[in-house]
């Protein structure tokens, strides 16, 4: 197939080398799971060892530096086993431990199933989901994550302080109204709301084109956020339609879906005429460019602000696979943290006697 490119040069060597990149990057993480699998059961071992002794012998955790500096000694090859690294695998046994006695927080059954993934997660990341998310079912819905996109400890943490779980599949949509259920739901769950795209440095009364370019200059970055399965296809792609020219902002192709799917960037706030034009353009993508096995083409509106109900209405009878949501450059910060942080004017202040001081040392 013929990709018809505005600027199709670079921007396409570029989408090649990022995607090679990405998927040399998750082959090797696999490879890592599979790699690091037997350390893992290890070391859940070792903090079982070490926990029932603590429990049968009434020892105290006093015992974990001695163990540190005695491995250190007798094994000086080793590498892991820091007083720090073992409380954590003694952490990691009573966290996933099948024992109710231990563990008194999840059933048997369900504490069974975590421990198979988790022994399919690099220690890192363990560590991280331990330390950041108590609440079970979240903390399986990364490990989930983890394994299914590849995860490393960067973007595992990145995806926790982002609240992903809680952005997933809450798009506004009309899948239940143009997609089969079981796509509908597959669909619905690869899209977010909003999406979180704090990487980008814009002036403040940025426009389309740039925050457009910013997005695929940060391709990498973009792609994390988008999540897996989106393959990018290019930018302001040309579509030719009745002797007239039109240029979508964003082309993917989702490998999951296996389907297209049109982004559009709208600085400010969802408009219904937003969804007209994407109907149209999924369209043309449908007859021009889809393969006879491909499924129908998704459209997704990313607007500032949007009105879910508007949204709603708006999508009510367009016929194709749409999707709206939003999108934020940075994340507000917490109104006990904003409040505690200095003014414009204090930190003058604070300066004018810093410069007041320097000059009475003089």
């Amino acid at each position: 197939m013929a990709l018809k490119n505005k600027d199709d040069g670079m921007v396409l060597y570029s989408s090649l080398l990022n995607d090679i990149k990405k998927r040399v990057r998750q082959a090797q993480v696999r490879a890592t799971f599979a790699a690091n699998s037997e350390m893992i059961a290890m070391y859940w071992d070792i903090g079982r060892m070490i926990n029932c002794r603590q429990q049968e012998e009434g020892w105290g955790a006093r015992v974990i530096p001695r163990l540190a500096k005695d491995i250190r000694n007798e094994l000086p090859e080793l590498k892991g086993f820091s007083e720090r690294n073992i409380k954590f695998m003694v952490q990691f046994y009573k966290e996933y431990s099948c024992d109710e006695s231990s563990n008194g927080k999840q059933s048997v059954s369900q504490l069974k199933k975590i421990k198979e993934i988790v022994f399919m997660i690099p220690w890192g990341q363990n560590i991280l989901l331990m330390q950041k998310i108590k609440d079970f079912a979240v903390r399986e819905w990364y490990m989930g994550q983890t394994i299914q996109n590849g995860w490393n400890r960067d973007e595992l943490g990145l995806m926790i302080k982002n609240a992903a779980h809680e952005r997933q599949g809450k798009a506004a949509t009309n899948f239940n109204l143009t997609l089969p259920a079981a796509e509908s739901e597959m669909a619905k769950q690869s899209l977010k709301d909003p999406y979180i795209f704090d990487f980008l440095t814009l002036r403040e009364h940025f426009d389309e084109r740039e925050f457009e370019t910013g997005l695929v200059t940060h391709l990498e970055k973009f792609l994390l956020e988008l999540g897996a399965g989106f393959a990018f296809v290019g930018r302001q792609y040309h579509l030719e339609v009745s002797e007239k020219d039109y240029y979508l902002d964003l082309l993917f192709y989702h490998l999951k879906l296996r389907c297209f799917i049109v982004i559009e960037l709208k600085k400010g706030e969802f408009k219904p005429e937003y969804a007209g034009k994407m109907n149209f353009y999924c369209s043309a993508v449908d007859d021009l460019l889809k393969h006879k096995s491909d499924k129908p083409t998704i459209g997704l509106i990313l607007c500032q602000s949007r009105d879910k109900i508007l949204a709603e209405y708006a999508l009510r009878d367009i016929n194709k696979p749409i999707g709206v949501s939003e999108f934020e450059l940075t994340r507000a910060l917490p109104k006990n943290l904003k409040s505690s942080l200095p003014s414009i004017e204090d930190i003058e202040a604070e300066l004018g006697s810093v410069k007041e001081a320097g000059d009475c040392d003089e």
